[in-house]
This record gives C-alpha cells, structure tokens and sequence, in this order.
C-alpha cells in the first residue's frame, strides 16, 4: 500500500498535484472522448482486436483522506473545516423549481465509467427517465468520429504545427517516462509526439483500467445518460463545443501544460490515488471537499502553486459555470429538463448553483 508523507514541507505528493487532478476531474470528459480516438488511431486493426480481448487492469487506489486522518489529523481535520465552508459542497442531485413551469433537475458527475458513479443517486435515473429534455456540456459525444474530424478543421487545437514535438520539450529522462507510460496503455510514443501536452497528460493520468474500459466501448456516465435519451426519443442538448472546451485548456500558458506533465509522469500510479479518493467523495456527494483534499495535497504556502491553480480555476471552472449555466438558463426556464455537468462545476460562490439561484431559480438538494 502506498504512503503518503503529509507534512507541511516536502512530501511524495509535492509537485501540485492539486492542478493536475483538478484538471483530470473537470475536463475529463473532453480527454476521454481524444484518448479513445488517439488509442483507436494509433492501432492496427489486429493489435486492436488483441488489445480489446485482453482482460481491463484492475482499477486499485488507496483513499488519501483515510491516510491523512491517520498521518496528519490536525491537517486532516482543516480540509474537513474548508469542505464544510465550500457553498453547495454537499450533494451532486438538486432539484430546480420556478413558478409555472415543470421541475427540472441537476445532477453532478464525473466523466467515468467506474460502475459505482454510472449507478447514479438514487432518484436521479427516473429523473432522467422522465425529462422533457436532456442537457450536458457537449451533445458532441453521441457521434465520436464526427467530432473528432470537426476538430480536425482545427488542428492547431490538437497538436503542435510548427515543428515541436512533446519529446522536444521534455528532458530526456521525462520522454523515457512518457514513453513507459503510454506503452501501458498501448499507445505509441510516436502517435501522440506532435500532440499538445494537456491531451497527452489526459491519456496518462486516466487509470489504465479506466482507459482499457473507454477503449472497449464503456460509456461513461455523461455519454450514458445522453445515448439513454436518444434510445427513449429525447432531445439531448449541449451546452458547449468541444472547440470551446480545448480552446479554454489552450489559453493556459504552455509552460503550466509541461509542468503539470512532467508532474503527472513523477507521480505515475499514485494518480490513481487521488482518483479512487475523488471517486469516493463523489459517491459519498462531498463535492466540497474536492479541492480542500487536493490542496492538501501539495506543500503549505506553496505560493507557485496558488497561482497556477487560480490561473485554472478561472479559465477551466468559474468561466465556464457562467457558460453553462447561462446556455441552460432558457431550457430549465421551459422545465422539464435533466442537466448532467461535471460535480466540479456545482459548488463555490460561482458555482452552477449559485448561478441559477442568481437568475431566480429555486435549486434545492436531493439526499
């Protein structure tokens, strides 16, 4: 079993894991849907028929609050206090009332095809089932293959066009890594060297076994919830595009991407830590205590830490809340409506929540 050594100086987990988790847990969505495309591209036919018949890699990680409570209590009990404090922390099924018009609901995810979040809260699959419409952040899901060529009119979005590669910008001792890395998951070093590195950190920080999953046809739980309303006649509606999705991840400075890669490559398998613990606070619907968690994480007064973590938060969370909940606004304001978004995007002081309170809704928790 791995340990962590949570002090307030230098520990295992000391590279701002914080960024990069929060990135897994907000955009994964997006870096599931590229991941499968790359490994499905990369491929040859008969390596991919061998790829799909062998057993998926057992999904293993520790919950690193459990851990903390034991190591650091004091530390512990301070990510509890930040959790309690986080504005709609508790919960990821709410129920959106207006006078006049039918209620309509918002449930919270994680872009995954563990089984314990595709079985959803209880209510929210007869929620579902009886909607009016569907909504989730990109309709762009139901036909991958489409998509990815609409992206592919937008290369630069995708991969590097003037001559770099992902081996030019890393250390020798990093590539060798990165390589290892991807050989686990059976893609090649040499189908993905041109790719901008926030795609590539997506591919290695996803756990194999959540990866060899996608890689067979397992749908997650947003693309779930969407092929279910298509199957009953439902109009599914998207709330942004995929363009709109990396073209948020690429206006974050190039040097953060690296970093937050060289990162995930230091800290391998332990990545599967921080999602098996993210994991269970989402079952658990302690969304709050996501970040407090995360943030622990990484060392006290961690000041390179804090600014790349706001530069994220701005770019890659609070924006994009306002575009999804402004994009919504119209669909709950007709009623009958289930909205599935990333469990990141609901709570905070410009959270989802708060933002469809601001616009008159009344938005109420379920368990």
């Amino acid at each position: 079993m791995t340990k962590f050594a949570f002090t307030s100086s230098r520990h295992p987990f000391s590279r701002q894991p914080g960024d990069i988790a929060l990135w897994l847990l907000a955009t994964l969505h997006v870096i599931v849907f590229l991941s499968f495309m790359v490994v499905v591209a990369s491929l040859s036919p008969a390596h991919a028929q061998d790829a799909s018949a062998q057993a998926a890699p057992v999904c293993t990680g520790n919950n690193v609050l459990d851990e903390l409570k034991t190591q650091d209590p004091a530390r512990y009990a301070k990510v509890i206090a930040e959790g309690e404090k986080t504005p709609n922390g508790k919960g990821i099924f709410w129920k959106i009332e207006k006078d006049g018009v039918p209620t309509s609901y918002l449930l919270g995810t994680m872009h995954v095809t563990d089984p314990r979040v595709l079985a959803m809260p209880a209510g929210a699959a007869e929620a579902a089932k009886d909607a009016k419409t569907i909504a989730i952040e990109s309709d762009e899901i139901l036909d991958e293959k489409k998509a990815m060529a609409g992206l592919m009119t937008k290369p630069d979005l995708l991969m590097f066009m003037d001559g770099k590669t992902i081996k030019t910008l890393l250390p020798e001792e990093q590539v060798a890594k990165l390589e290892a890395a991807l050989k686990e998951r059976n893609i090649p070093l040499a189908a993905v060297q041109s790719f901008k590195p926030w795609m590539i950190s997506g591919m290695i920080a996803l756990p194999a076994c959540e990866l060899a999953r996608k890689a067979n046809a397992a749908p997650f739980l947003d693309k779930k919830i969407a092929l279910d309303a298509i199957a009953a006649g439902k109009p599914v509606k998207g709330l942004e595009s995929m363009e709109e999705q990396l073209s948020a991840m690429a206006a974050l400075p190039l040097d953060l991407h690296l970093k937050s890669l060289a990162e995930t490559l230091d800290l391998g398998s332990r990545m599967n830590d921080v999602t098996e613990t993210m994991t269970a606070l989402y079952v658990a619907g302690d969304i709050g205590l996501t970040v407090p968690m995360l943030r622990a994480l990484t060392p006290e007064d961690d000041k390179e830490a804090d600014a790349g973590y706001a530069e994220f938060e701005k770019m890659i969370v609070t924006k994009r809340n306002h575009v999804m909940a402004d994009r919504s606004a119209a669909l709950f304001k007709e009623g009958g409506l289930f909205m599935a978004v990333g469990a990141l995007h609901l709570p905070g002081e410009e959270g989802v929540i708060e933002l469809l309170r601001k616009q008159g809704f009344k938005v109420s928790a379920i368990n």
